[in-house]
């Protein structure tokens, strides 16, 4: 079983402070040792505060550049669009945002088509900030035809089309995701959490490791470092 080391807060506030500061020490030490930084950030509610804090710290965001982990195929200007949210954030803050969508209808293309924009960039990821689903999909890494080329690769893979099976209810569309492989060889990867019943959703993952039927048992199963989960009730 993968060393997994829990951080708990009282509140959402509290939680949202520290994985702020916790993703702001990470971005400036990649500053300072490589001059720039390439991470990956979380849509959704829960992550949305430390984000607000993240984005008014003292960074040179000019030299950082944020992925999504995953969006939906939604124009940018959709609410359920990451990019757009993850923009409106920091492309004030002069960051570089780069959605992994482009007004594609089509999983397939749309993946192929993200995974060549992405591939100059210096990989790996200075930190792959993941949440996670109460059904224990982790970016958009879910049950279905994709499943396994998402978790596994190829591994020279950075952006995969993922077609859920079944769509997710509250956003019935297709995907488009980092791959396990490129999530799970980041410098630093983060799992942010609120609330008892997904905590209890990954420590089961975690007992099961490999053999976990749940897209976040089998991603965190592919670790080879220990991993920092923060989480609030």
């Amino acid at each position: 079983m993968i060393d997994a080391e829990w951080w708990e807060y009282d509140d959402a506030d509290e939680m949202a402070e520290a994985v702020a500061g916790d993703i702001a020490y990470i971005i400036g030490q990649a500053l300072e040792a490589r001059g720039r930084a390439l991470v990956a950030f979380p849509g959704g509610a829960t992550p949305l505060p430390a984000l607000k804090l993240l984005a008014d710290m003292k960074i040179e965001w000019a030299d950082v550049t944020i992925l999504p982990t995953d969006d939906r195929l939604v124009p940018v200007t959709d609410p359920m669009s990451n990019a757009g949210a993850l923009a409106r954030l920091f492309l004030p803050k002069k960051a570089r945002v780069v959605p992994l969508t482009a007004g594609e209808k089509d999983p397939v293309a749309a993946g192929r088509a993200a995974d060549e924009r992405i591939a100059e960039f210096d990989w790996p990821l200075d930190v792959a900030w993941l949440g996670m689903g109460e059904d224990g999909h982790t970016a958009s890494i879910f049950p279905g035809p994709d499943f396994d080329a998402a978790i596994a690769g190829p591994k020279a893979r950075r952006a995969l089309g993922v077609r859920p099976d079944p769509l997710p209810a509250n956003a019935p569309v297709n995907r488009v995701t980092l791959t396990g492989p490129t999530l799970v060889t980041a410098r630093t990867v983060t799992l942010v959490l609120q609330g008892k019943a997904k905590r209890k959703v990954v420590e089961q993952a975690l007992k099961q490791g490999a053999s976990s039927t749940l897209p976040i048992g089998r991603l965190l199963a592919e670790l080879d470092m220990d991993i920092d989960i923060h989480w609030c009730p």
